[in-house]
């Protein structure tokens, strides 16, 4: 019998993963991933299959519509895959509205009402809606799915959705989604597997990557997160401001006499740890930089996250488990060790040796509360729910 193959799309503003899975009787297996960087010029497709990488140069323009960028890959791919195979395609796609509560096929009305809340996530939903329409148009045999990122967040109370604004708003659709889902829920079922008593308890996750988000869950379910209306909330990210006093955008509009656009491009790319320092967004660099504008930047960021891990535990009402993940969660010791020596009050306390070892379990004996690193797969939840739709399609 031949074997069936699953594609899964991870389409950022500045980049696209893509995994290739084998799908059996179980979960999906990964048996190679893809990404191709859009921040420069020389493109490639850097790609990974078992042991081997490779770095394959990209010919064809991104375009308006990625569609002979997305063609090259998916031949680049056919050389090392039998994508004669794959008979699905998942894509994450950032922001669900109220409309999705889970995985949905990627008919022509879920594409229009993805396409519909594209004023809610500018950034981020139009390339989604271009790789599918690629991925539509070149192999209109596929059939595709949809993984939200806001419909983990669905199960918070409307109290803690809400925006102080006029109601009127809220019933617009102004108010708190939440971001990360994928990545949430799947390192909330990592912590399930692995510590189940921890996992029925009150855990703050801290999703640190280039962009970067904390959420409040309580048996497995999302009670609060960091980020709200926009991806730009919540902590200092990379390039983000995180949390801002409006005030600030009033005056840059008002009497700075700048645009929306140039407001925009300052919010999602000129402020964060590269605004902070004036040196880089990367982390790393800050790290190894040592100076004083990096050891500000540095500092912000972990203020800002212990102040958010105290916020969120005060929703849920206490705090079993501090979980960290995605990039600089998992890789970075001491960003970690940084935030949670500003949690000591609370009684978080890791254990040095552990925490440099990047160990499953990094808190000290004598820590109140339990501290994990757990490393998060967005494209493994994309693949897994992308099955269960084409399953239950076929059904």
């Amino acid at each position: 019998m031949k074997e069936t193959l699953l594609l899964t799309f991870n389409a950022g503003s500045s980049t696209v993963k893509i995994g290739i899975y084998k799908v059996g009787g179980g979960k999906p297996r990964r048996i190679g991933k893809a990404v191709v960087d859009f921040a420069f010029q020389a493109r490639t497709l850097h790609l990974k299959e078992g042991p081997a990488q490779f770095d394959l140069p990209l010919k064809a323009d991104a375009g308006d519509d990625l569609l002979d960028l997305t063609d090259e890959v998916l031949r680049e791919l056919g050389v090392h895959f039998d994508l004669d195979a794959v008979t699905t395609a998942g894509h994450r796609i950032v922001h669900g509205g109220d409309v999705f509560s889970g995985p949905v096929e990627l008919d022509t009305k879920a594409i229009a009402e993805i396409t519909a809340l594209t004023k809610l996530a500018p950034l981020h939903q139009p390339q989604a809606l271009r790789l599918v329409n690629a991925v539509k148009h070149l192999r209109p045999h596929l059939f595709q799915t949809a993984s939200f990122d806001t419909t983990f967040h669905a199960t918070q109370a409307d109290l803690v959705r809400r925006l102080a604004i006029p109601r009127a708003y809220h019933d617009q659709g102004i108010k708190r989604y939440g971001f990360h889902g994928l990545s949430y829920r799947h390192v909330a079922g990592e912590l399930t597997r692995k510590a189940p008593d921890v996992s029925d308890g009150k855990v703050v996750m801290a999703h640190l990557g280039s962009g970067a988000s904390l959420c409040a869950i309580e048996k497995g379910i999302s009670r609060d997160s960091s980020m709200g209306f926009s991806t730009l909330d919540g902590i200092p990210m990379a390039t983000r401001p995180g949390w801002l006093d409006p005030g600030v955008l009033l005056h840059f509009l008002g009497p700075l006499g700048k645009s929306v656009k140039e407001v925009e491009d300052m919010l999602y790319y000129q402020s964060g740890l590269l605004g902070v320092s004036g040196l880089s967004g990367d982390i790393r660099n800050l790290v190894m930089d040592g100076g004083v504008q990096a050891k500000e930047a540095i500092d912000l960021f972990t203020l800002r996250i212990a102040g958010e891990v105290a916020r969120l535990a005060s929703t849920l009402g206490g705090l079993d488990a501090l979980v960290f993940t995605a990039g600089i969660g998992e890789n970075q010791p001491k960003i970690r060790a940084l935030i949670c020596e500003r949690l000591l009050w609370l009684g978080v306390e890791v254990d040095p040796v552990e925490n440099e070892n990047h160990a499953w379990k990094i808190s000290s004996s004598t820590s109140r509360v339990a501290v994990f690193v757990v490393p998060t797969d967005e494209e493994q939840t994309i693949a897994e729910e992308a099955l269960s739709v084409a399953r239950n399609s076929a059904k």
